[in-house]
């Protein structure tokens, strides 16, 4: 029997897309991220002049984004829109202006492949850690463009991690490397996504485009040295669910790395960090 019109044009929602899935261990992660990444989205917002009276959106913001950073930037007079796909973190990015006492901030539940707002609408268009865990990510950078005005900013911080160093070597956390991208691939998202950013922002129309790299090491006790269990523990049902690991193996690795990761003498450098920005060409 054919398939309806209807049937033939719908197409996953955002957060059946999401490669990290949605659960309360993911959710607190992002919170977390926010904190650990604030250095890096300073610096990105340093490099396309955001200031007092203008506007912008963080586009899959989750629970916090850089939400309060934008807010930092573009008082007194500007405004700030957070954009989420996932319920939860529409009500918790809310909860989270709130209680700060952002009221230049709106939160929008809206898909960021096609988020439905006004065209030409911001003066900087942001968004990290998005693109890298969506397949399609042109589709996003397309709407980032879209919103942004003739002359402003689009902005980008996402990982590439394909070089990770962890030396003395381990064959557990050569395992939980594996684990996480056979798990993280699976819906077509790029773990590489940082090396592509500039050419997706070229074959958008961007100009004016620069990119910086970042390649932290992490110390003993710093939160972002085990970025890659924590991936693979909001990734875990779908490992399980896909047979590539048990239970058991789950937790063993996870033990075994975190000892060895606890060793200050232990090198850890988890992946590398792009910071991307270009501008919206000025309609002639």
């Amino acid at each position: 029997m054919a398939e309806s019109k209807d049937a033939q044009i719908t197409e996953p929602p955002a957060t059946a897309v999401y490669a990290l899935g949605s659960n309360p261990a993911e959710s607190a992660r992002l919170r977390r991220q926010s904190d650990e990444l604030r250095p890096y989205s300073a610096e990105l917002l340093d490099r396309v002049g955001l200031g007092p009276g203008r506007s912008a959106i963080d586009l899959g913001c989750g629970p916090s984004g850089i939400i309060q950073l934008l807010c930092d930037r573009v008082s007194p007079g500007g405004r700030v829109v957070g954009v989420d796909a996932d319920p939860v973190h529409v009500s918790m990015a809310r909860q989270f202006a709130d209680e700060r006492g952002l009221s230049n901030v709106e939160i929008v539940a809206a898909d960021a492949r096609l988020t439905g707002l006004p065209s030409a609408s911001f003066d900087l268009v942001h968004s990290r850690t998005l693109l890298v865990t969506i397949p399609e990510p042109a589709r996003v950078v397309s709407e980032m463009v879209r919103l942004a005005r003739p002359g402003g900013a689009v902005a980008s911080l996402e990982p590439d991690t394909e070089h990770t160093v962890c030396y003395p070597a381990h064959p557990a956390f050569e395992r939980i490397c594996e684990l996480f991208h056979a798990a993280f691939r699976r819906n077509g998202a790029d773990p590489f996504i940082g090396r592509r950013l500039t050419e997706l922002y070229r074959q958008a129309g961007l100009e004016d485009i620069g990119v910086e790299v970042r390649a932290p090491i992490h110390p003993a006790g710093d939160t972002r040295r085990t970025i890659r269990l924590d991936l693979v523990r909001s990734l875990r049902p779908m490992i399980l669910a896909r047979g590539l690991a048990e239970e058991r193996e789950l937790d063993e690795l996870d033990r075994t790395v975190r000892e060895h990761l606890a060793n200050p003498n232990t090198l850890m450098m988890p992946t590398l960090y792009f910071l991307t920005w270009g501008r919206r060409p000025t309609a002639t």
